[in-house]
């Protein structure tokens, strides 16, 4: 349900968050081949974070990337807004409109009642869940990698 550009800002912000304390940054050369994603796909991904406040950065040589906040206050939501956008949250399943455009009384697809509630269930989850909490996870299993 998640682009992989998203996968990857994810894991991203996961591995910052995981490798760097406040003030430090990390290269993007490094931070693309330790999670094996093209660098200039990640580049393009990390200055969205970094645009959105999520992120810090420097230019230069000895520039790279950081966090911008603190990482049980970032959500899996924030990320998501901000890669992949509402779609997920509002798109029909089969049909090509917003599934509020049934709120002002068309018939919905066949599968919108039973979607619904799970599409609403996936996105508190987000919201819930925070880079901090996962790395508190992946701290406590040797067998999690990102």
């Amino acid at each position: 349900m998640l682009s992989n550009t998203c996968k990857y800002g994810i894991r991203a912000v996961i591995y910052l968050a995981m490798n760097t304390r406040e003030g430090e940054k990390i290269g993007l050369k490094q931070v693309s081949q330790d999670l094996n994603i093209p660098t200039p796909f990640l580049g393009k991904i990390l200055q969205s974070l970094t645009k959105q406040k999520l992120l810090s950065s420097t230019k230069g040589p000895h520039g790279g990337f950081g966090l911008g906040k603190d990482p049980d206050s970032i959500s899996l939501l924030d990320i998501i807004l901000i890669i992949d956008g509402e779609d997920m949250f509002n798109r029909c399943l089969i049909n090509i409109i917003s599934c509020k455009d049934y709120e002002k009384g068309k018939t919905p697809c066949p599968v919108h009642r039973k979607f619904s509630p799970i599409r609403n269930k996936l996105r508190e989850l987000f919201e819930k869940e925070t880079i901090g909490s996962i790395i508190k996870e992946i701290k406590k299993s040797k067998d999690i990698q990102i």
